[in-house]
């Protein structure tokens, strides 16, 4: 069996946005709800984008725009749901 190669950084990256161009119109975002301080919505990723973003932890900005996720100015990843690690949770305040 052939050993498989490992990509350098610069053809991770290539993939990276190949993938995100592929699957950006795949991305589903929710209606916004809201109560009395927040605003959320849910966005619901390809899994095929999963690989690209941090096992834990809460999203900074660049991190979810950087796998094209779009949004207005002011959203903030609160949430992760970990039986469903594609689905990630925004709010912003009112």
């Amino acid at each position: 069996m052939p050993k498989k190669e490992l990509m350098t950084a610069e053809e991770l990256e290539a993939q990276k946005q190949r993938d995100i161009i592929k699957y950006s119109d795949a991305i589903f975002y929710s209606a916004r709800y809201s109560d009395d301080q927040y605003e959320y919505r849910h966005v619901i990723i390809p899994k095929q984008l999963l690989q690209y973003l941090p096992k834990t932890g809460l999203l900074e900005e660049e991190q979810w725009r950087g796998i094209g996720i779009k949004q207005s100015p002011g959203w903030h990843h609160y949430l992760r749901h970990d039986p469903e690690p594609w689905v990630l949770l925004f709010k912003r305040d009112l």
